[in-house]
């Protein structure tokens, strides 16, 4: 069964959040503290102040994620949500502190609830896209 452009698109962002973070960890081996510690903050879940080797843990885990979707693994697509519902509850409290000053950061936040929320909502409730995983 062939594999879904949606399910492709999905495992591409986690193979650029991926990238990202080992990105951050390398230049944090090679040059310490050439980078704020905050860059990856909303994709490494509360490790971003524990270095280089908490965002290339953190990265190496998006990685094996994303290539679990790519490869249509059922466990895969289990852990993409938990990620996403991960994510969801830790942005929550930075659109409630930017919403009273209605800044960037709010609709930025929001953004990206409404993506983790979309994506997640997609890889649990879409009947077609859980056919394609139970087959694989």
């Amino acid at each position: 069964m062939a594999r879904p452009a949606s399910v492709t698109v999905i495992a591409a962002l986690f193979f650029l959040v991926a990238a990202y973070l080992v990105t951050i960890g390398i230049v944090e081996f090679v040059a310490p503290g050439t980078l704020s510690m905050t860059l990856g903050t909303g994709i490494t879940y509360g490790r971003e102040l524990t270095g280089a080797q908490a965002a290339l843990s953190v990265g190496a885990g998006w990685a094996l994620v994303a290539w679990g979707l790519y490869r249509l693994h059922n466990w895969a697509r289990w852990c993409a949500v938990v990620l996403m519902v991960i994510g969801v509850a830790g942005s929550v409290p930075a659109v409630s502190a930017a919403a009273r000053d209605l800044t960037w950061c709010f609709f930025w936040y929001g953004a990206q609830i409404m993506v983790r929320v979309v994506i997640a909502w997609y890889l649990v409730a879409s009947p077609e896209l859980i056919e394609v995983f139970r087959r694989k």
